[in-house]
């Protein structure tokens, strides 16, 4: 009779077959239907055109991924084959993946990329301008490193007054990363005016810790301006996308960030120079100005005016004399036969009245009553005026007198002869 297994039995002997027959090998193929557990744990299928595998890489090995493993990817996987005995079926057990044909540090780093760029993080709108003059600067690095030695010579020769806060970190190594973060949201707390982060030189995988994502977080969450300053002027590492200036070194950064005191200096002096010259020429120019204005007040002032004023009258006074001298000529000339003829009508005039006085006279002289000699005749006068005796009306008073005498009358009765 056949010696009969149980299920458990003949799984437990294939799984120990399995394990110790392959106990390590590298696969080639495709990745399929990634699972990513909550617990850390991947689940995947690795097929190639004509078979598939199952595939697992606990959360350990996983942490230690430098790339994401995406669907599609092709790649190749180290690890062990296993039997998973409750079900009977078996799968590689993972240890490590790696890109097919590629570095995994190399895809990685484009996968961030992407993945950042996608997220806005190297959107340029974002970046935060340095201060001209800054007072205080966080240098978030090794304090053994000679890159803070050369940051610290650099601030030293080309601005002497900023303040600089050094914050020790690791900046290698697999704990390097969340400590740089930290340290970056530290700094952000001390009211800096700009922050330093880097390192010196060094292999891509020593400068890795500044592809990490938890420091190109740290790094885009920031308010104080940072400025990456990581390796040498050939690497390019995650944190010079995301910050807000990247320096080729260390010590370019501060070059960068800090005035240079003796430009500075020199500056200054060219400005001084050029504010003399400025001025020299403002007061050259107002000086000119002022000699013009003194002119136009001169023109235009109150002396200038009632000179201006004095001589115009002077010359009204003369043209009205010289006018007042042709009038008078010309009345003189239009008086003189004026004259003539006002003489002559005068003298006529004067002839004229002389001839009537002398009838006048010659007739008082004539009517007079004490020219009057002959007896029983009175001259008829009425209220003081000689009248003629036709004049009288019935019921007139009249006055008759002569030489001695005036009688006071009434006509009683006309009789006509």
């Amino acid at each position: 009779m056949a010696f009969t297994l149980s299920v458990s039995n003949l799984n437990e002997q294939i799984k120990t077959f399995l394990e110790t027959t392959f106990e390590f090998v590298s696969v080639e193929g495709e990745l399929s239907r990634v699972t990513k557990h909550g617990s850390g744990h991947i689940y995947f299928t690795l097929k190639d055109s004509e078979s598939s595998i199952k595939c697992v890489m606990f959360r350990g090995n996983a942490a230690r991924l430098k790339f994401s493993l995406d669907e599609g990817a092709h790649v190749v996987i180290h690890g062990a084959l296993s039997l998973y005995k409750p079900r009977g079926e078996y799968q590689i057990n993972c240890v490590s993946v790696e890109p097919f044909g590629a570095g995994a540090l190399a895809v990685a780093f484009e996968q961030l990329k992407k993945k950042l760029e996608e997220k806005g993080y190297f959107d340029p709108s974002r970046k935060k301008p340095f201060p001209k003059f800054p007072r205080t600067i966080a240098l978030v690095t090794s304090a053994t490193g000679a890159a803070l030695q050369d940051m610290q010579r650099v601030a030293t020769t080309r601005w002497p007054l900023v303040n600089l806060i050094v914050i020790d970190v690791l900046v290698q190594g697999d704990r390097a990363a969340a400590m740089i973060a930290d340290a970056l949201k530290l700094s952000d707390t001390l009211g800096c005016d700009a922050v330093v982060v880097g390192r010196g030189g060094g292999s891509v995988e020593d400068l890795w810790p500044f592809n990490e994502e938890v420091v190109a977080d740290a790094i885009f969450a920031m308010q104080t301006p940072v400025i990456s300053a990581v390796g040498h002027e050939i690497d390019w590492v995650i944190s010079d996308y995301v910050a807000d200036m990247r320096a080729p070194t260390p010590s370019a950064a501060m070059q960068m960030l800090l005035p240079d005191r003796n430009e500075l200096m020199q500056s200054i002096d060219e400005m001084r120079y050029g504010a003399y010259g400025m001025v020299a020429q403002r007061l050259e120019r107002k000086r000119e100005q002022l000699l013009s204005m003194q002119e136009a007040f001169k023109r235009h002032g109150v002396e200038h005016r009632l000179e201006v004023q004095s001589e115009l009258v002077k010359e009204l006074k003369e043209r009205l004399n010289r006018q007042m001298v042709q009038r008078i000529e010309q009345s003189k000339r239009e008086l003189s036969p004026l004259m003539e003829r006002l003489t002559q009508s005068i003298e006529s005039t004067l002839r004229q009245k002389q001839f009537v006085i002398t009838q006048l006279t010659e007739g008082f002289n004539a009517n007079h009553p004490k020219n009057k000699n002959k007896s029983g005749f009175a001259q008829i006068a009425r209220e003081g005026k000689v009248i003629d005796l036709d004049e009288l009306q019935v019921g007139d008073e009249y006055e008759a007198m002569n030489e001695r005498r005036i009688v006071r009358s009434k006509v009683l009765q006309i009789i006509s002869t």
